[in-house]
Parts: structure tokens; C-alpha cells; sequence
């Protein structure tokens, strides 16, 4: 029997647990619509753990990123959540990033780039722009890592400039962004699919 496919929601909000947190809403959110394609899922919130600056596997020390990255390396699918701050994706996302970088040097027993297979989603929100600007910093990043990334892969939520209402106060999900996590959903999960069936090759 073929193993159920599995996401890894990384949230990178900068509020630590138990503050609500509208990225991790949207991240809950993704969760659920994969799981309705048979993927099971789990949402981390990185700004809970010491994720040491640096851009080697394991920097030493009380650095937990050594955990969070056997997450990574285990999920078929990676859901990457961020806020939006001056139009950028947050200082812990860009930890996030930098920490992946390793990667680019681990390969497979055939050689391959470690996350060859696996498959990339975004997840962004904010009251300002950028969140286009940010999708393809994510998604440009994590391509060079060896993700692959669906169709229409990235879902945000922008609310209005310079305003108090977030995300995690709305009375409900706007269509749209309930659309277009479905859309994603299945396609990463569609993606993901295929990848575990048919692998890259080596050469």
C-alpha cells in the first residue's frame, strides 16, 4: 500500500504561542483543504523554536532547526506562511530561507538534490501590499532548493492599507481565498502524487 502523502505547514509569524496568529489561520486553513485530498498535515510555528542564523544543517549549540529540518525532508509537501511587514516577508521567514540554503549541497544516493520530488506551497498575508513580490521571493527560493511548485500555488489575503482588521478577524473566509486554496490544495496534491510516483532523474 503506497504511504499517504504528508505537508509541512511552516508558519512564520512573528508572534510566539499562544498569540493568534492570521498566518497560522491561513496555514490551518491550507491543511485542511489538502487534507481533503488524503494529505495529512502538521502546522510549526518557527518563531516557537531557536532557529540559529546561519546557512549550515546545524549550527550547534541550542540551534532546534536540526528538528524542524527532519519535518522538511519528511513532508511531500511544504506549505511556506508569512505575514506581511513594509511589504516584505517577515525577519523569521528569511531565517527560514537562509537555514534551507543547506540543502543545496545534500544529495540522494543517486545523486539528486534531496527535496527533487517534493512540492512547494505559499501562504501569505497582510494589511499592505506585496504579496505577489513575496510569492516569487518564495517560490524563486525554494525552487533552487529542488521544490517544485503547481499552478496557481500561492494564496494571500490582503486587507485594507494601514488598518486594524486582520485576517483572523474576518467573520468568514472571502471567496476568493477560500477559491484559491482549494485550487492549490489540489494541485500540490495532484503534483505531489505524480513526483512520488515518478521521480526525477538522476542524469
Amino acid at each position: 500500500m503506497t504511504a499517504q502523502l504528508t505537508a509541512l505547514a511552516i508558519s512564520c509569524t512573528l508572534k510566539p504561542s499562544p498569540a493568534e496568529s492570521s498566518t497560522d489561520l491561513l496555514g490551518s486553513q491550507i491543511l485542511a483543504s489538502l487534507a481533503e485530498h488524503g494529505v495529512t498535515g502538521e502546522l510549526v510555528r518557527a518563531v516557537d523554536h531557536v532557529i540559529s542564523p546561519g546557512v549550515e544543517a546545524d549550527m550547534g549549540g541550542d540551534d532546534q532547526w536540526p528538528t524542524l529540518r527532519e519535518k522538511v525532508q519528511a513532508a511531500d509537501i511544504l506549505v511556506f506562511l508569512t505575514p506581511t511587514w513594509m511589504g516584505q516577508h517577515s525577519s523569521i521567514a528569511q531565517r527560514v530561507l537562509e537555514r534551507l540554503d543547506a540543502e543545496l549541497s545534500e544529495t540522494d544516493d543517486a545523486g539528486r538534490p534531496i527535496l527533487f520530488d517534493k512540492v512547494a506551497l505559499a501562504g501569505i498575508v497582510g494589511n499592505e501590499d506585496g504579496a505577489h513580490h513575496i510569492a516569487a521571493i518564495l517560490f524563486q527560493s525554494l525552487n533552487d532548493i529542488g521544490y517544485s511548485v503547481p499552478a496557481q500555488a500561492s494564496i494571500y489575503w490582503n486587507g485594507e492599507a494601514m488598518q486594524t482588521v486582520d485576517y483572523k478577524d474576518l467573520d468568514e473566509t472571502p471567496e476568493k481565498v477560500a477559491s484559491a486554496t482549494a485550487t492549490a490544495a489540489r494541485n500540490a496534491a495532484h503534483l505531489a502524487g505524480l513526483l512520488r510516483a515518478h521521480r526525477y532523474p538522476a542524469e
